[in-house]
């Protein structure tokens, strides 16, 4: 039986659940801090104080705040150092894990899901989630429970002051430097999210006209009506402000959907297309899609001379099959997309950078550039399940 198959907690994007139900609990979270903080303790090299350290960062759900503090506690009583970041993006977290030197980074964050739920995920010293093995091993830990705690050894948190600005400058930096967006009318949907905050600033940073929607979080209001699964919202708004653009995010910041001047949805996959169509792919091998891509989209790869592959649906799947291939570009229609030449995990505010770039040096809008792929009829439904599979 293969690791995957035996976690208990840990699913294809961390531990999610609703809150107040097990392992979505104060008094579990606690117990899963000590539990990481021992893991990344033993198979972390420790800094110069002998302490490992977490950063923590989380999306703006109400729960958010109470989780935060149970990890803090579990880690701090496993011997951990911890930074809080407060409100960031997924992949912002991935980022600052990595160039802040930290053992590992932690979001708390159910996604695109409801603020009745929440979760947590995990990501290594460089950026990446962890594996399907240092998971079971932090569940092992949860099983034998919390030691002592001895006073001297407990360790010490602290807040990055600086977090929404340095994460913000790192996207910048993937925008062509000889390129920026003036002229340009965007509206953004930060889904009253974790991009609250950054989004805004990177888009008017490089230029753009920015109008923002979904940027007032009250901590139960995170993807109601808004963000990449409800774009009607954001449709009416780029036509009636007349917009060149739009962009929506989901809770967390990793996934996105854009929207063309005429009111068209654009999801993933045609996102994805429109990097790879523009990049020829030179030296940067082939295309990762998931099983579930628009035969479309891989016929138009296919044109272009481009290699596609499937990958089991989910970006933590894309991301191990990019990996496999030894190539950069990935993602699903859910609007994950990754590209490793520019970031660790799927970004959305990076990811739409990307198609940006393909738009001023081609000087089309999004239709243009996906005139020639006429998606197929598809039909997907989500069935809720009574047990969980792994």
């Amino acid at each position: 039986m293969s690791v995957s198959k035996i976690r208990k907690y840990f699913g294809t994007d961390g531990i999610r659940g609703v809150v107040g139900e097990e392992p979505i609990t104060p008094e579990f979270m606690m117990h899963l801090g000590f539990a990481a903080g021992k893991v990344f303790s033993k198979q972390s090299s420790a800094d110069a104080s002998g302490r490992a350290k977490v950063l923590i960062g989380k999306d703006t759900r109400l729960s958010g705040y109470m989780l935060e503090s149970a990890l803090q506690s579990g880690l701090a009583a496993a011997g951990v150092d911890i930074l809080l970041a407060g409100p960031l993006p997924t992949p912002g977290v991935a980022y600052l894990t990595r160039v802040l030197r930290m053992n590992a980074g932690i979001v708390i964050s159910a996604s695109h899901n409801p603020f009745q739920d929440n979760g947590v995920k995990f990501f290594s010293a460089e950026g990446n989630k962890l594996s399907d093995s240092i998971e079971l091993d932090i569940e092992q830990h949860l099983i034998k429970g919390m030691d002592s705690v001895i006073s001297e050894d407990i360790g010490k948190a602290k807040r990055v002051v600086d977090a929404v600005g340095r994460y913000t400058e790192f996207c910048k930096s993937t925008f062509p430097q000889n390129c920026d967006l003036s002229g340009m009318r965007i509206v953004l949907d930060c889904a009253h999210g974790a991009t609250y905050q950054v989004a805004p600033a990177v888009f008017r940073e490089l230029g753009a006209t920015v109008i923002v929607m979904g940027d007032a979080p009250d901590g139960t209001n995170i993807n109601l009506n808004c963000g990449t699964l409800y774009p009607n919202a954001l449709r009416e708004r780029v036509c009636s402000e007349k917009a060149d653009i739009g962009i929506s995010f989901d809770g967390d910041g990793d996934r996105l959907t854009m929207i063309d001047a005429d009111g068209t949805i654009f999801d993933g996959d045609q996102l994805l297309y429109v990097i790879a169509s523009h990049r020829k792919m030179p030296n940067q091998g082939g295309v990762v899609g998931t099983l579930m891509t628009n035969l479309a989209i891989e016929n138009g790869f296919k044109a272009l001379n481009i290699p596609f592959v499937r990958s089991a649906v989910g970006d933590r799947y894309v991301y191990e099959k990019l990996i496999e291939n030894r190539w950069v570009l990935g993602g699903e229609g859910s609007g994950h997309i990754i590209c490793l030449d520019k970031h660790t995990t799927g970004d959305g505010i990076v990811s739409s950078l990307q198609v940006l770039t393909v738009l001023r040096e081609r000087s089309q809008s999004l239709g243009q550039c996906l005139s020639s792929v006429d998606l197929y009829p598809q039909i997907l439904h989500n069935l809720r399940l009574k047990d969980k599979l792994n």
